[in-house]
């Protein structure tokens, strides 16, 4: 059985990469990985969304969007990645600074879990005796949750210290205990290592000189954390601003995960090891006019689709007979993660509820064919009878992607929108009105696939009866 060495990032997006970046986000390391040892699959779509949803989508094989929200790994499935790995007779090892992982109860199928503390807020040592400086206008960045009266961005800077140097940064620490892992480890395969980089999700403080190459002439107060809102609040230097914040942290991401890949390479592990790289989900920094990847703000009425910059994820792999520099076009989603690893890896394992993804090695190995005819991207909504207007306003809802077109089922302004990705990618222009039967067969598709995941005919048919319009 060779290695897995599973590397996930948070609000990485798909779009980050290449020398076609719309961001100009400088991504060498993972473009390197990408040209000379992995096969890239374009076509990646998160499901459950966000960040334990996705996750917990991934550690069991199973989807868990149309049943469920946000909730501990434990209450959703009695599949985990790391129990039915060290099952086959793995060494299992969590290491993290997602904050999330371990209030979900993710580490208890790891033989061992480690978590560097201090993320989005993440409050692990006080220091009241110093202010909690504002950090960022209050009317410029997300007000929810506060601590004593400040946001996230002011209790995350004030919480780190308000370091400035990069060793300081989550990425390098995270990194640094991931390259003394496989270091100390090695020799003591086959070994599943799963490294979660909660970077480069908000807040966006990489050290300035870093944004200063995305926005060398900005002058004004560092744009370091969304508003979850409307981007017009926003003027256009301050926009700009925050878009070099997060291609800056993007760049800081992929930095440090270069020093990772870089350790296998030094210990000669590529040949007995697959190395996952992907992400949870992207982030709006100004497309649809928001920045955010959900409505958290009081002055927005509007529904959020997981739009293609949020939705489309990389998702690189190498190993295990698949070959470098490749990129392949086959639609897949995190609940295909789980049993394509195990095929890879040349593993075997007892699933304690039945896998839902299929595995898409052979896809990944020849290099071609098919997988899924369409991705479905979604975030539970705790109703059973509409309007969404009146019982779930302003929530996320879902987008269908199948071949060239891509659909929302509620768009932002709750109806139904369409858009042709090869002329469109960055859905931009709804054209439901032009193509009204390509409409209805993507809702169709909805319907056909919360179906057949079992969700409840009550809250079926609230979906079933949007596709009407």
């Amino acid at each position: 059985m060779k290695n897995v060495i599973l590397i996930i990032t948070d609000t990485f997006r798909y779009d980050n990469l290449g020398e076609a970046s719309p961001l100009g986000t400088r991504t060498p390391s993972l473009d390197r990985f990408a040209s000379e040892r992995a096969t890239s699959v374009t076509r990646f779509f998160t499901g459950s969304f966000p960040t334990i949803p996705h996750r917990t989508d991934l550690a069991t094989g199973r989807l868990g969007w149309p049943h469920y929200g946000w909730q501990p790994i434990g209450a959703s499935s009695a599949n985990h990645i790391g129990k039915l790995l060290g099952g086959a007779g793995y060494a299992t090892q969590l290491i993290c600074d997602c904050p999330h992982l371990f209030r979900s109860g993710f580490q208890g199928g790891f033989d061992a879990a480690f978590q560097h503390r201090g993320q989005e807020g993440d409050r692990f040592l006080l220091h009241l005796n110093d202010a909690i400086r504002e950090v960022q206008p209050h009317a410029k960045t997300r007000m929810k949750p506060l601590f004593r009266g400040s946001p996230l961005a002011d209790v995350h800077r004030w919480l780190n210290r308000y370091w400035e140097n990069e060793a300081d940064t989550f990425p390098a620490r995270t990194a640094a205990t991931a390259v003394r892992w496989l270091e100390e480890n090695h020799r003591a395969g086959p070994f599943f290592l799963w490294v979660d980089f909660f970077d480069p999700h908000e807040p966006w403080d990489p050290p300035e000189y870093m944004v200063r190459r995305y926005d060398p002439a900005y002058s004004g107060t560092p744009m370091i954390h969304p508003n979850y809102g409307r981007s017009d609040a926003y003027t256009a230097a301050e926009l700009a601003n925050l878009r070099a914040h997060y291609a800056a942290e993007s760049e800081l991401v992929d930095r440090w995960i270069g020093r990772v890949l870089e350790k296998v390479d030094d210990l000669g592990l590529w040949e007995e090891s697959v190395v996952v790289v992907t992400s949870d989900h992207g982030h709006s920094v100004g497309e649809h006019g928001r920045t955010g990847k959900s409505n958290l703000c009081d002055d927005d009425g509007r529904f959020w689709p997981i739009y293609p910059e949020v939705g489309q994820v990389p998702f690189l792999v190498a190993g295990g007979g698949v070959r470098g520099g490749r990129r392949l076009d086959v639609t897949a989603q995190p609940i295909d993660i789980l049993p394509t690893v195990v095929e890879l890896a040349g593993a075997a394992i007892e699933p304690k509820e039945p896998l839902e993804g299929r595995s898409f090695a052979g896809a990944l190995r020849s290099g071609g064919g098919e997988h899924r005819e369409f991705a479905v991207s979604g975030q539970f909504v705790g109703v059973e009878s509409g309007p969404l207007s009146e019982t779930a306003p302003r929530c996320v809802t879902p987008f269908v992607v199948s071949g060239r077109w891509g659909y929302a089922p509620v768009g932002a302004a709750g109806e139904r929108e369409l858009y042709d990705l090869e002329a469109d990618p960055a859905a931009e222009t709804n054209v439901a009105g032009d193509h009204a039967d390509a409409a209805s067969e993507l809702h169709g598709m909805l319907v056909e696939h919360l179906s057949s995941h079992r969700m409840g005919e009550r809250r079926l048919s609230l979906w079933r009866d949007l596709g009407a319009g």
